[in-house]
């Protein structure tokens, strides 16, 4: 599956979590998008004394900006296994999880859960 095959807000997702990668120069980068449209986006975070995946620097970010819920998250460069993920279905057990790899071809995701 190539980029082509998201919605024009899920692409959105996808450049954002990109991004997120490039700026941080970190492993793997996400972006959320919250019920209200809003979209947060994050890449992982590794210090001496802190460690979190992009998915859940950017589902924190949602959350702590007053977030209601989620439609719909990517990760790139990251696995369906991320710990991130168990929040977010904690918060949205439908949203939809996309996973790609850099150059943002579907590699895990898109599935409806509703």
């Amino acid at each position: 599956m190539s980029e082509h095959d998201f919605g024009d807000e899920d692409r959105k997702l996808v450049v954002l979590a990109r991004g997120a990668l490039a700026r941080a120069g970190t492993g793997s980068g996400a972006a959320v998008r919250d019920t209200d449209g809003r979209t947060y986006a994050g890449a992982a975070v590794a210090t001496t004394t802190l460690r979190l995946t992009a998915l859940q620097v950017a589902v924190a970010t949602a959350l702590s900006s007053g977030a209601p819920g989620f439609e719909a998250a990517v990760l790139v460069a990251g696995s369906a296994d991320d710990p991130g993920v168990d929040t977010l279905r904690e918060i949205s057990a439908d949203a939809a999880l996309y996973v790609t790899d850099t150059a943002g071809r579907l590699l895990v995701g898109g599935e409806d859960r509703s």
